[in-house]
């Protein structure tokens, strides 16, 4: 078991409807500690790869990225979820839908910050669905920028969306894949990595 799935195991909280809380230490509080191991851990991973530009997805990934992009010495740009008076210029948009909060969102990057040049590590807290990768990814391919790699925090291995995403080619990193969760005992079982 990896330090993650130790700090999943003693303090996340599984819900009914294959909800996995973690809002203590990743995606509510932050434990800095752990995204700084996770950090180290995904640049790991992805060691070699020429990545210049850390994308994720407001708002639970962007802590994650910030502390990941120190790791690869370079910027974060995060999707937003709503467009705002400050925001100008051009924009690249992509329909997400959100399985924690079972709705569809537009997101936004502004065309500045993401270009041809960019290779692209895709950071975010979850996977279940696929459907914020899959945006993310729709987006980097607008901006004619290179997707070097994505790293999952935590992927529900028995939903799609890590299956979809391998099989579309890309290196997915995945520190923690849950293969099952009972919200009556509160058990989690892992996949071996």
């Amino acid at each position: 078991m990896n330090f993650l799935e130790e700090r999943i195991v003693k303090d996340g909280v599984v819900k009914e409807g294959n909800v996995l809380k973690v809002d203590s230490f990743l995606n509510h509080q932050m434990d800095i500690n752990l995204l700084d191991m996770m950090g180290a851990e995904y640049k790991k991973r992805f060691a070699g790869k020429n990545i210049n530009k850390i994308l994720t997805i407001e708002a639970s990934g962007i802590g994650i990225a910030a502390i990941v992009a120190r790791h690869f010495n370079c910027p974060v740009v995060f999707a937003k979820k709503s467009k705002s008076i400050n925001l100008e210029g051009e924009m690249y948009t992509a329909q997400v839908e959100s399985f924690t909060h079972k709705n569809v969102n537009n997101v936004i990057v502004a065309k500045k910050f993401l270009t041809p040049e960019d290779h692209v590590l895709i950071i975010d807290d979850f996977l279940a669905n696929g459907c914020a990768l899959q945006g993310l990814i729709q987006i980097v391919n607008a901006a004619g920028a290179t997707v070097e790699g994505i790293g999952i925090a935590i992927e529900k291995g028995f939903q799609p969306g890590g299956r979809m995403i391998r099989n579309m080619g890309y290196q997915l990193e995945s520190l923690a894949i849950v293969d099952g969760m009972d919200a009556a005992t509160g058990g989690i079982t892992f996949r071996p990595q």
